[in-house]
């Protein structure tokens, strides 16, 4: 008998592929006209299917109810993203680009990453309550690489190619890349000293002598000079080995385009076992893995690593979203909720904004200070913060006297757990929604303004004309609605609704508008079939259009959206011309080229359409010859018109006297 398997492997599949399947249908929407970074929209529906919301993701148990085991997953998970997302960060970099940068980014992740690190422990240390200055160390050097996956969310897409010069992308990537791994030397000062130093040293030995002493050997000899040295060697000997089997043919295309991703899963299982950097190793391998641009110009049109890409920034931030201690923002007992708020927003404006803007003059690629706005405020903190935190609670976690773990790293375990989480929630949502948002702030107001402007314009140049109106005949209602019947109901709707407006008492200001307005559209030569030049009134205008004309300079070539101009000699429809002009020459229009159509003048009289208001279907001013090589013209029949016989062969277009 069929039974329901509601476990939780099938709901985190059908929860996961549902929703990438769901956001992949509107992704261009969201991501390319509304700019929201799919980290944003993917920690959100983390949040509606974790256990605070509907409970379809439970994160605790499929680590068996431990919390321990459940922050050891993230803390590889998070591994798992940075070293495949490293890799690639390395790949798009152009050749070199690691040593013909090195004063730009040394400057950065140097002078930079010292000055991003002591204020935010500053901020941190002034915030929170009953915290040493150690503590504010450990807490801001957890927060001061700035995240690498963030960041291609915000160097990448529509908005980056229009307002983010490549330079500039190119160097926002190198440092997110470089500084994830550069955050190991802050993190374990502060770790080191607390341990051999905090609590009278209680359960360890040696002092702060000893604490120097692994902090020079231990993280800096085998963290990171080994870690650097181990990618690039191996990013070498991969370079070679790929190129070795290209020449030959013996590596597929499918097997090329996943070789990137293969070498980052194999880095980070290598350099895990020795315990070295396996954040830095992976971006070091990268970038020399294209040291001669090859495999980058080689895979530069190819969608794989792309694709990756996306999919492990969906299924990151959904896992973030779902396991984020979201109710310890409110109830915790280390920083209450009034002081969590101004820490977010002052370690999102201060943490480095105030250094690139002191350093941005010695930066090339930072040429305006728009730019060094750009870079000082877009440095986002993410998945590296939470591996920073979870490889802090981890060493944490051994500090320990007669088997338990010794009460102050407790106490900064619990304040990295809420201040660590709650400013990368922080850095998702601003950094997430502050381009829509400055867009929104940017065009809005231009847009009421200018509403506001043309309403106004609109009518004050309408009273202004109403002075001649006198002189003009006027229409009933009954003939104003049939006249305006032709034009669309959309002109008939509004018409109707002023014309019987009029016999009731309205403001003289709004009468004269209404005048005008009938007046406007009562005018059949006046009207523009499509453009906005109009056609002379009378005879005498047409005279006084084709003297101006004689004696201007030769039209100007127009561009833009194009424009029909009345016909020569044709009538309107349902309106008949008396003395029909010679056609307008074309005029510069910032709307575009205007295209001129008007009846052959040279056809033969029995194949033109005779009008009802003019017999015979001729002109008498109408030239008796013209070379049609240079004035290639069509007939415009009309529906209430009797049939013609035209050729096809006179028909044609004139756009700028051209075909």
């Amino acid at each position: 008998m069929p039974t329901l398997s509601i476990v939780n492997f099938n709901i985190v599949c059908a929860t996961l592929g549902g929703f990438i399947t769901l956001f992949g249908l509107v992704s261009y929407l969201l991501k390319e006209k509304f700019y929201l970074s799919e980290a944003l929209i993917s920690t959100l529906a983390g949040l509606l299917f974790s256990p605070h919301a509907t409970n379809l993701i439970r994160p605790l148990e499929f680590a068996n109810n431990n919390e321990v085991d459940l922050e050891t997953i993230t803390l590889y998970f998070t591994r798992l993203v940075l070293g495949v997302q490293l890799v690639l960060a390395g790949v798009q970099l152009p050749s070199k680009y690691l040593w013909r940068e090195a004063k730009s980014l040394s400057l950065l992740l140097g002078p930079g990453m010292c000055v991003m690190w002591i204020s935010t422990s500053l901020l941190v240390w002034a915030l929170v309550p009953n915290i040493s200055f150690l503590f504010a160390l450990a807490v801001g050097a957890s927060v001061t690489p700035t995240d690498p996956v963030l960041s291609n969310s915000i160097v990448k897409g529509k908005f980056a190619d229009k307002n983010i010069s490549p330079p500039l992308q190119k160097i926002i990537i190198a440092e997110s890349g470089a500084n994830d791994g550069l955050g190991y030397p802050f993190l374990f000062l502060a770790l080191y000293l607390i341990k051999y130093t905090g609590d009278h040293g209680q359960g360890t030995q040696g002092g702060a002598g000893h604490a120097m002493g692994l902090w020079f050997y231990d993280t800096w000899v085998y963290v990171i000079i080994l870690s650097v040295v181990y990618g690039a060697v191996v990013g070498w000997i991969a370079k070679e080995l790929l190129h070795w089997a290209e020449e030959r043919h013996y590596v597929d295309r499918e097997s090329f385009l996943v070789f990137a991703i293969t070498l980052a899963l194999f880095i980070v299982g290598t350099v895990g076992m020795i315990g070295s950097d396996d954040v830095l190793a992976c971006f070091i391998a990268g970038n020399v893995f294209t040291w001669d641009d090859w495999f980058r110009l080689e895979t530069m049109d190819d969608s794989l690593q792309p694709t990756i890409d996306m999919l492990l920034n969906v299924s990151i931030f959904m896992w973030f979203g779902a396991v984020c201690p979201w109710h310890q923002f409110v109830a915790n007992n280390v920083v209450p909720i009034y002081r969590l708020i101004p820490l977010g927003i002052l370690v999102l404006l201060l943490r480095r904004l105030p250094m690139v803007l002191a350093f941005h003059k010695k930066i090339p690629q930072i040429e305006e200070i728009r730019h060094a706005f750009f870079v000082g405020f877009f440095g986002p903190i993410g998945v590296s913060a939470i591996f920073y935190l979870y490889v802090s609670r981890e060493f944490l976690r051994g500090i320990q006297v007669n088997g338990e773990q010794r009460e102050d790293a407790a106490r900064l375990s619990e304040i990295l757990n809420v201040v660590i989480w709650f400013l990368t929630a922080c850095s998702i949502f601003v950094h997430g929604l502050s381009i829509p948002l400055g867009k929104l702030g940017f065009y809005l107001p231009r847009t009421i303004s200018t509403a506001i402007s043309t309403e106004r314009i609109s009518a004050s140049q309408s009273m202004a004309r109403t002075e001649d109106t006198d002189t003009r005949p006027q229409l009933s209602a009954t003939d104003n609605r049939s006249f305006m019947r032709p034009f669309g109901s959309r002109h008939t709707t509004r018409e109707r609704d002023e014309v019987s407006s009029s016999t009731s008492w309205v403001p003289r200001s709004i009468a004269r508008v209404g005048q005008h307005i009938l007046n406007d559209i009562r005018q059949p030569a006046e009207k523009v079939v499509r453009g906005g030049d109009k056609l002379p009134r009378n005879q005498n205008d047409a005279n006084k259009d084709r003297s101006s004309d004689s004696s201007s300079s030769p039209p100007r070539r127009s561009s833009g959206r194009p424009e029909i101009s009345a016909p020569t000699d044709a009538r309107l429809i349902g309106h008949a011309i008396n003395d029909p002009p010679e056609p307008p020459e074309p005029a510069e229009d910032a709307d575009g080229p205007r295209i001129n159509i008007t009846n052959p003048v040279n056809s033969p009289t029995d194949t033109r359409a005779t009008s009802p208001e003019r017999p015979g279907g001729s002109h008498p001013s109408a030239p008796a010859s013209r070379d049609v090589s240079t004035s290639r013209q069509r007939t415009i029949r009309f529906p209430d018109d009797p049939q013609t016989a035209t050729p096809k062969a006179q028909r044609s277009l004139v756009v700028d006297g051209q075909r």
